[in-house]
Parts: structure tokens; sequence; C-alpha cells
């Protein structure tokens, strides 16, 4: 079972205070790459890994796909997400580790944010592939591999200021347990490699894969991001059945 770390009360209250939080897809800065990556919506059936607050689900809906399934581990989530009331969404709790769907029956797989908290990722892409019909898509963003390696995650400031990311422990694969939101945060590291791969072991083809980097725009709007030039924070991945 996957650790259900958003039904705990401090770090439910802790994400609930994030601007993607608050203000839904506009507050993600990658939302725009992933965005860019999604095929067409209209009429196609979508199903959402890790859905959270239900943003994307309404957002598949607003573009017209004829029927949403959103699947979380979060009672809280959900119930937030359900607040919002809309009959071609369904809200479904599930633990993606043991994640069982029918065959061939949606054309758009999504995930924001989820996958680094799966272990067996393996598993989880042999069953989003037969869940999708011929030709479907599988669209994900997980933390970026350089950001979860390091025994410590956490910024060095150089002597004259400057912020530089270490990263130790990348080829060792597994569990990382973290303290952000809530002390005891586990996930799950993997290199970029092994991700691509399991992919590709699946059955998956790879239409696009990007390191996020925040464009010169949105560090102007936001200068907080400008750190992320330092490093990468999200990896984002397109395949198609």
């Amino acid at each position: 079972m996957a650790q259900n770390i958003y039904d705990r009360p401090e770090f439910f209250a802790g994400y609930s205070s994030l601007a993607r939080s608050r203000e839904g897809l506009p507050g993600a800065p990658e939302w725009p790459a992933l965005r860019a990556m999604l095929p067409e919506i209209r009429n196609r059936r979508v199903v959402d890994l890790g859905c959270g607050f239900g943003w994307f689900c309404r957002w598949a809906r607003e573009q017209g796909a004829a029927s949403v399934l959103g699947l979380d581990v979060s009672e809280r989530m959900l119930e937030r997400a359900a607040a919002t009331s809309d009959a071609a969404i369904e809200y479904r709790r599930a633990n993606l580790e043991e994640l069982k769907l029918p065959a061939t029956a949606y054309d758009i797989a999504y995930s924001s944010l989820a996958l680094h908290y799966v272990e067996d990722v393996n598993r989880l892409f042999a069953t989003v592939f037969q869940a999708l019909a011929p030709g479907g898509m599988f669209v994900f963003s997980t933390e970026h591999p350089v950001l979860m390696a390091p025994s410590n995650p956490g910024w060095l400031h150089g002597a004259e200021g400057r912020k530089t990311w270490p990263v130790d422990r990348y080829f060792i694969e597994g569990q990382r347990t973290t303290d952000w939101l809530a002390k005891g945060v586990v996930k799950y590291h993997r290199t970029i490699g092994t991700t691509l791969n399991a992919l590709l072991a699946a059955g998956f083809v790879l239409t696009h894969v990007e390191e996020f980097c925040p464009s010169a725009e949105q560090i102007a709007i936001r200068p907080e991001l400008a750190e992320e030039l330092e490093r990468p924070m999200f990896l984002l991945v397109s395949a198609r059945r």
C-alpha cells in the first residue's frame, strides 16, 4: 500500500496552501509544458492517476472529454475534488500500487506528480498500457531524479551567495524519506533511464521527454522560480500505446 501522506492533517493543510492547490492548473509552473504534450481531449475517455483536488479532471471536461475518471489514495483530496459535481466525472479511491483498470477503456491517461510515490512503476505502466485503447496517450510528470536522489536534499549556499544542488546516491535507486510539509514523506527514486525503459518494456512508444525549466516570462511573474534554472525540478513524459 502506498503511503497516504496526503490524509495527514499537517500535510494536507500545507499542501492546500500551495499555489497549485489554490490556483489550480495555472498555479503549476510546469502546466503549460504538460498541456502542450496532451493530445486532443474532445470526446476522449480520460483517466487521471493521482487526481488530487480534481483540477485536471475538470479541465478535461471543459475541453470536451467524454468521460473522466479521477483516482487518488487520499480521502481528503477526493472529498475536495467531489465538491464540484459533474456527472461525467467519477472520483474513486485507488492505490496506484495495486491499480486495476479495464482493458482498452481509456484514450488518455494523465498523472501529475504522483508517480514518485509509487514503488513498482513496472506494474503500473503495464496496467496503464493495457487500459489504453490502441493509439492512446500517457502523459505524466514526476519529480526529477536529480531532485530526489540526494541523501539530504537542499540547497548549498556558496561564499558568493550562489546556490547549488548537491547530488549523491543517484544510481542507488529506491526509497527516499524526506521532510516536506510533514515529517517522514516516502518517495521512490529512479534514474531517468529506469523510468523510460520501464515505459518501453510495457510496450509504449516515447513521444516527448522534457526536463522542466521555467521560461523567462514565468520568472518575471514569479521571481522565486529563478532558482529552478540551477537544477531540474520535474521530468515530463508523453508516450503512445
